[in-house]
């Protein structure tokens, strides 16, 4: 089967497409056809050696796809074969094929198309766990959401603006933010038109943002705890800027307001029962129309070093999916 290798730790254009060998599942695995694998910006970091799970090289990257049961492993009775699934492993999904733990794997509905299952995950599930279990965001409450045009960030828009938010969108360029004004958000901030901290103010009154969803960190992070409202909560999603910011206590202290981590990875591992809720949910959403995963962009496998230099580059919008 074809599949992406990282040979050794470093830049993307290292990775190439091999031949590896099929591999049977052990015992409690299944192993898939992969039909349409998501990329995420932590599969860039995981290829560099930055990400916070080190793979050990060779290693194929991709940490989400949809596909069909091609063959089980001993003990496996929630799947059988010609059941077609989200798999979440923590790497190997660009690739022709996959043996994963079936604890890493969701039954999908049929009315969810390929590359819209690939996809939605990760961004969507993360953003839902930070907006929902982390934050608690009320109907009416204002969210400012950094990197808006991004694949969490763009997943946090449109969540928000269903859960009732006033979603304030902040990109780099305005054609970035009207996609972000097509998928809820209400109001936009360009970055390089005007500081953050003073748009902020400006489109709230002074009051600022009751919630800032921030998967950038760097000079951003700085800014939004300037625009933080009174008993805002401020979620740490991640640091695509590649500055991990310092928080002076201070603020904290004087907006009366918390910082909350969002580790969607830790959640899903500790608390499961909660985490197949949220996925009926999404699943709800997206059968029902109210929630319209934004897939811009589809590569073919041998083509996943380009797909991953437009996310590496910050021009992706929305998801890009790889398929085989």
């Amino acid at each position: 089967m074809k599949a992406l290798v990282c040979h050794a730790y470093g830049p993307i254009d290292g990775l190439t497409i091999d031949d590896v060998p099929s591999k049977a599942p052990a015992k409690g695995e299944l192993r898939l056809q992969v039909h349409a694998a998501g990329l995420n910006f932590p599969d860039l970091l995981i290829v560099q050696g930055k990400y916070q799970i080190k793979a050990p090289p060779p290693f194929t990257p991709g940490a989400e796809c949809v596909g069909t049961v091609i063959d089980v492993g001993e003990g496996v009775e929630r799947f059988r074969v010609g059941d077609r699934v989200i798999a979440l492993p923590a790497w190997g999904a660009f690739a022709e094929e996959l043996t994963v733990d079936q604890m890493r794997v969701l039954p999908v509905p049929a009315a969810i198309a390929n590359e819209v299952a690939a996809g939605l995950v990760l961004t969507y599930g993360t953003s839902q766990h930070a907006l929902v279990q982390r934050a608690a965001i009320q109907r009416g409450e204002t969210l400012l959401v950094l990197g808006a045009s991004g694949g969490v960030g763009l997943a946090a828009v449109e969540i928000g603006a269903l859960l009732g938010a006033r979603v304030i969108a902040a990109a780099s360029t305005p054609e970035k933010l009207a996609v972000c004004r097509e998928r809820g958000a209400t109001e936009t901030i360009c970055y390089g038109q005007v500081r953050l901290r003073d748009a902020v103010k400006e489109l709230t009154g002074g009051k600022g943002a009751d919630v800032i969803y921030d998967p950038v960190g760097g000079d951003l992070f700085d800014e939004a705890m300037r625009s933080i409202a009174w008993k805002g909560r401020l979620l740490v999603v991640g640091f695509a800027s590649g500055r991990i910011p310092e928080l002076p206590a201070n603020l904290a202290l004087l907006k009366g307001c918390a910082v909350v981590g969002v580790h969607w990875g830790a959640f899903v591992e500790r608390e499961p029962f909660t985490f197949v809720e949220n996925m009926r949910t999404l699943y709800a959403w997206v059968e029902k129309g109210e929630l319209r995963p934004l897939v811009s962009e589809t590569y073919p496998l041998a083509r996943a070093v380009d797909a991953m230099r437009r996310i590496e580059r910050r021009e992706a919008v929305g998801k890009i999916v790889l398929t085989t």
